[in-house]
């Protein structure tokens, strides 16, 4: 049997349903009109057409906006999605290497650290070690290196290598002041097309 989550939506008080004596009014352009009797604000919403919304319960007195509720639901979503967008960059990403890596197998890694940096994630490196691989760490701290020198400027260090276990793990950002200027260098690229 499927179940489906439903989604359940803000709650918001319109109209009569309003339980404050007094409240701040805001008009549909966002200015404001002042503090009043919640009949009178009821009273000024239903001359213009439009509904009482309690947009902010919790202040003292309650804030509400006079809208129609619709338009107020479509202005909420579309907010909401604008800032689900904003919260996608910044992810930190995987990648794992053996401390006994092909060099062309370090330099596909490599590449693609430098794709997740073009996207502005951070990248957590770990190197796995197995059996007798464990006796050998400093191959895995000069494997750190090697991916830090291959990288060049692109990273920054945003911790110190350190083993847990059997694996030694490492955290990269990129460095911001190149991946602004690599947008900027893209900007003017399509500019010129």
């Amino acid at each position: 049997m499927l179940k489906f989550k439903k989604k359940v939506g803000k709650f918001y008080r319109i109209n009569q349903y309003i339980q404050a004596k007094e409240v701040r009014v805001i008009d549909k352009d966002g200015k404001q009109i002042g503090i009043m009797p919640i009949f009178n604000a009821i009273q000024k919403a239903r001359e213009a057409g439009v509904d009482l919304i309690e947009v902010a319960p919790n202040a003292n007195p309650p804030v509400c906006k006079i809208i129609d509720f619709k338009k107020f639901k479509y202005l909420e979503a579309k907010k909401e999605k604008e800032d689900k967008k904003g919260q996608k960059k910044g992810e930190l990403k995987e990648i794992v290497f053996s401390p006994f890596i092909a060099q062309n197998d370090l330099n596909t890694r490599v590449k693609k650290i430098k794709e997740f940096f073009d996207q502005g994630n951070k990248v957590k490196i770990r190197i796995k070690f197995s059996g007798r691989e464990l006796g050998k760490k400093e191959f895995g701290y000069k494997l750190v290196e090697k991916v830090i020198t291959n990288l060049g400027e692109s990273a920054n260090k945003e911790s110190e290598p350190k083993f847990q276990g059997r694996e030694l793990f490492l955290i990269l950002a990129p460095n911001k002041n190149l991946t602004k200027a690599k947008g900027g260098q893209n900007e003017a690229k399509k500019e010129n097309e």
